[in-house]
């Protein structure tokens, strides 16, 4: 589902969706201030930029944190030639200086995992290895990994079994249909109904977001709904 404010969300065995304001996903950009949707290139793993996103981050945290939303989410950004190992370095550095402000706010920073195959080209955190070595290198309750279902099935695969392996790690959750990025039913190839389970079963109480793009002549908030109950477990 589009996202402009709060997402379509579940928590998983409440029986329905939600609309709250501690559900809601802020995304900081470095470039352009504090909250909303853009496209980022650079960020947690550019030096060059960490003391400007550093002050747009922490006005983010001071928004959630006044708001009582309780995660806040960030990405590992474009390589421009960078190795992993220096991108995991410069986002270890640049996550060890905004911890502090995260904890005293109780709002957690999620660094998303997304694939650079296809809908984000260059980006560093393309890994669940990648995300979770800066994650225990940090070592803060208020930084972890937002495993983006839909973008770890292009990269990695095996969705259970590893969030079962990283679910310590784990803060939040988005879908979407592999391919395409649209419903999350029959029509595409992964069974979110066990995917659900596995992340009900691992004792999860928080919420998933669903980030699918409604395929055109579908009603929107029908597939919403059927996403809704797919993920109810």
């Amino acid at each position: 589902m589009p996202r402009s404010g709060p997402a379509g969300l579940l928590r998983l065995r409440s029986g329905g969706a939600r609309r709250l304001a501690d559900a809601q996903e802020i995304r900081p950009d470095p470039q352009h201030g504090a909250a909303g949707r853009r496209q980022h290139r650079n960020g947690v793993i550019h030096k060059e930029t960490h003391e400007k996103f550093l002050e747009s981050l922490g006005a983010a945290i001071d928004e959630c944190g006044a708001a009582g939303c309780p995660k806040i989410i960030t990405v590992g950004e474009q390589r421009k030639g960078m190795s992993n190992a220096e991108g995991a370095d410069n986002a270890v550095a640049f996550l060890n200086r905004m911890k502090a402000r995260a904890e005293d706010k109780g709002v957690t920073m999620c660094v998303e995992v997304m694939n650079s195959k296809f809908d984000r080209p260059d980006q560093m955190c393309d890994h669940l290895a990648w995300g979770v070595d800066v994650i225990q290198r940090v070592n803060s309750p208020r930084v972890k990994i937002l495993y983006d279902v839909y973008h770890a099935q292009i990269m990695d695969g095996d969705i259970c079994r590893n969030i079962q392996r990283n679910f310590r790690w784990i803060a939040h959750f988005h879908t979407g249909g592999v391919p395409g990025r649209h419903e999350i039913d029959e029509t595409q190839e992964l069974n979110y109904r066990f995917i659900a389970k596995t992340i009900a079963d691992l004792g999860y109480t928080g919420y998933i977001a669903h980030e699918f793009r409604p395929t055109p002549g579908r009603d929107p908030l029908q597939s919403l709904q059927e996403a809704i109950e797919i993920m109810t477990v």
